[in-house]
């Protein structure tokens, strides 16, 4: 497989002008101004004239097995398709498993993970789901990580929930120690990503064992920290900190409703604070379920998350919040690639994985994805057939 994309504007995220990219197999082989192949070897060639091209975006929150069942075993939520998460221009994504880790298992979640990369994208899965003790393979947190080469962390570890196991200060402690010897052992993330639920401790917890122990902040992730106002100020603390925060993109009205903040809205608010965007993520929760509770807890509605979801809120942010593009997109692209530790991921660089996304120059909508040199989704207007020696 040989892509040769000419005449885009190419985003790394940083940007670099307009360039022609050179894919080889599933790499990145050439960036340049001007590539020019000639001779007798049949190619790909993308005129990306009026696009902008970006790394392969990747969504750090997918319950890629199908999540839900809050309401009853007809509430579980299918796995997922591999076309729902190409269509939103992503490549690589973490796998998760929810509320139910019970009739959703480890080994249902791997098995999925290892079908979808099979089907052309990257995948990786943490071990566990809401529940402590902590649901693994091996029956250890550090083995699953040292041994399993997709398992590159824990979560996602239910806090501040209903729904959550109400872990103490030394159940989390322990879980994010294990988490970290894992990574340190393999050269992995070790990384504990937490569901943050809507009770008022928030982030107690988390901040608790920052400020007690020698544990990096760096190893703990809160997610859903858009879920309300209250507890998007306290992200911001937190990050401006040094802790990572993680803004979840699937809602619906009612979750705005209630005080949810949209995902580019808040964007803009971090930086104008002045938190690092390199300490901010966004990931979609998708396929996972959206459910809506009573007073008495119990399930009245309930809807499924989108991984396009994901670049909606990035398009957003650039079109409506006027974010920065290269601050938007860093926060599905080189952000989540450095604090997951994805190696060649996130960034158009010479040797990477061929990841791309163009995307029309004028309305940011996606027109073509390539994962690992594979063109997932393909606006035929743009591409012809040429040869080179």
């Amino acid at each position: 497989m040989i892509t040769l994309i000419k005449n885009a504007e190419v985003y790394a995220p940083k940007y670099l002008g307009r360039r022609d990219v050179l894919l080889t197999a599933d790499k990145i082989c050439k960036i340049s101004e001007v590539v020019e192949l000639s001779g007798s070897v049949e190619y790909t060639e993308i005129d990306a004239t009026g696009k902008i091209l970006f790394p392969g975006f990747i969504d750090s929150h997918v319950h890629i097995a199908g999540g839900g069942g809050e309401g009853g075993f007809n509430t579980r939520t299918p796995e997922i398709m591999i076309s729902d998460i190409t269509q939103g221009g992503v490549t690589t994504v973490i796998g998760c498993l929810g509320t139910d880790g019970t009739t959703r298992s480890m080994a249902n979640l791997l098995a999925k993970a290892k079908a979808l990369e099979e089907e052309g994208i990257t995948t990786f899965v943490n071990t566990g789901s809401y529940q402590v003790p902590v649901l693994t393979l091996t029956g250890s947190i550090t083995d699953d990580i040292v041994f399993i080469d997709k398992i590159i962390g824990v979560g996602e570890i239910a806090i501040s929930d209903h729904r959550c196991s109400q872990p103490s200060f030394e159940e989390i402690t322990r879980i994010i120690s294990e988490a970290r010897i894992g990574g340190m052992l393999s050269k992995k993330a070790g990384t504990v990503n937490f569901h943050v639920g809507d009770s008022p401790r928030m982030i107690d917890i988390l901040e608790q064992i920052v400020e007690n122990t020698e544990i990096p902040i760096k190893n703990i992730i809160p997610t859903h920290m858009n879920r309300n106002e209250f507890l998007f100020e306290k992200g911001i603390e937190y990050a401006k900190t040094g802790g990572i925060i993680d803004l979840t993109t699937s809602s619906i009205p009612r979750f705005f409703e209630e005080g949810e903040v949209k995902c580019s809205s808040a964007l803009k608010i971090l930086i104008e604070e002045g938190v690092p965007v390199e300490n901010v993520t966004m990931s979609s929760d998708g396929q996972g379920s959206l459910p809506e509770f009573d007073e008495q807890g119990r399930v009245v509605g309930i809807s499924v998350g989108k991984v396009t979801s994901l670049y909606k809120e990035i398009q957003d942010a650039i079109l409506v919040d006027k974010v920065p593009v290269e601050y938007a997109v860093m926060t599905v692209t080189s952000n989540p690639a450095a604090i997951y530790r994805l190696r060649g991921k996130g960034s158009i660089i010479e040797g990477f994985d061929a990841d791309i996304v163009l995307v029309n120059a004028d309305t940011f909508d996606i027109e073509t994805v390539i994962s690992k040199g594979r063109i997932m989704v393909m606006d035929k207007a743009v591409t012809v057939r040429g040869t080179f020696e």
